[in-house]
């Protein structure tokens, strides 16, 4: 599998093409690069019908202006031999391998999963210099219509930012010249979003009053830090600064684990400090006390070959059973993020501080996707409003 591109050895030449009338078409014959199905690039004479032989294109010289445009991508000379493979070739051979090396693994995966499970079957032998936004339109139409389950209008816009890049990849690599055909495609309006979760204070206090053991401290941690998972797994003894002289204790985010990968945190914000509140640090404590006062090594890791602990197999073994058993019901790990900015705001707490505790790039992500709505809290909002305007009621 190939996954650099190299300069062309065969560079097209200036052709004008040998037009000619057979039956009831037009035609050219030119000199084109051919992708052999071994992956090699040839030089080789083809032949194109162009128009049907009609009122309209009656001679040659109607025929010409669509034969300059078909030429055009063969005759521009900025593109290398590889715009001539297919679509599906060129993905699989050069970007999927380019996604792999330089993007993070959860990225690779998603990309891999949308090019397996919504792309690869539906592109044909479609070649990468001849795809068009009219083909792009069809494609994503044609997944959100066909597709076994409906997808949201968010995974639509994933698999939209896919196609993108493999053309915005293929134009930094000189494989293509022209515009990246996947802009200015549309995307249906798909399935509404599910709704996401947010575990309230009120939930995580009754986990943490039956969880035991690691399942109990890894709860606190995702919820009283916000952490999100790969950061958890990430977390080293030597990122854990106790309070001392009366200032808050502090977790330091150096890294993330996702899969058996250890990688530096997602961002540059990401890499930032969290403040431990005192219940979290005596849990801390004692699960310290518990360990025999490690200085180094995973917070939390696996027992035999002290490796990051997977948290998906662990809570789907130790904790969801617990909590099941004691009426409560586990929804995994985002929604204790989601839970700390909301319960943040409950508290008062302003939004530009949330966001820089859940380090996120932007107060708007903050805003939007991650601090959530209360029952509760919207009751008590009414029972506020009414309390407000029961003086103005007429007698």
């Amino acid at each position: 599998m190939r996954s650099t591109l190299a300069a062309s050895p065969m560079p097209n030449r200036h052709q004008s093409g040998y037009v000619f009338r057979k039956g009831a078409s037009w035609y050219v014959r030119f000199y084109d690069n051919i992708a052999e199905p071994d992956g090699r690039i040839i030089r080789r004479q083809v032949c194109r019908q162009i128009a049907p032989y009609c009122d309209r294109f009656r001679c040659k010289s109607d025929v010409m202006p669509l034969v300059e445009e078909m030429l055009k991508p063969v005759n521009s000379g900025g593109c290398l031999p590889e715009s001539v493979l297919s679509v599906s070739q060129f993905i699989e051979d050069h970007y999927l391998p380019y996604v792999d090396r330089d993007k993070r693994p959860s990225t690779s995966k998603g990309y891999g999963d949308i090019w397996r499970f919504h792309v690869k079957a539906r592109l044909g032998a479609t070649r990468l210099r001849d795809f068009r936004p009219v083909d792009g339109e069809r494609l994503i139409h044609d997944i959100a219509r066909q597709s076994e389950y409906r997808l949201s209008r968010t995974t639509l816009k994933h698999i939209k930012s896919f196609r993108s890049g493999v053309f915005t990849y293929a134009r930094r690599q000189g494989v293509l010249g022209n515009a990246n055909p996947m802009q200015g495609v549309s995307i249906p309006r798909g399935t509404e979003p599910q709704e996401t979760h947010a575990y309230s204070l009120e939930a995580i206090t009754a986990m943490l009053a039956v969880l035991t053991g690691t399942a109990r401290v890894l709860v606190a941690t995702a919820g009283f830090t916000g952490l999100r998972r790969s950061e958890i797994r990430g977390l080293s003894w030597q990122d854990y600064e106790p309070a001392s002289n009366g200032r808050f204790g502090e977790i330091r985010v150096e890294r993330s684990v996702w899969g058996t990968r250890v990688q530096p945190t997602k961002t540059r914000r990401s890499r930032a400090a969290v403040p431990v509140i005192p219940a979290l640090e005596k849990i801390l404590a004692d699960f310290r006390k518990e360990r025999g006062n490690p200085q180094a090594g995973f917070i939390f890791e696996g027992v035999r070959n002290r490796k990051p602990l997977d948290l998906d197999t662990f809570a789907k073994c130790y904790i969801e059973p617990v909590l099941s058993a004691n009426g409560q019901q586990w929804r995994w790990w985002h929604p204790f993020r989601r839970g700390l900015a909301t319960n943040l705001h409950r508290l008062g707490v302003d939004d530009k501080t949330i966001q820089t505790i859940l380090r996120h790039s932007s107060v708007q992500t903050t805003r939007e996707i991650y601090i959530k709505g209360v029952d509760g809290d919207s009751i008590a909002a009414m029972k506020r409003l009414e309390a407000a305007i029961q003086p103005s009621r007429p007698n």
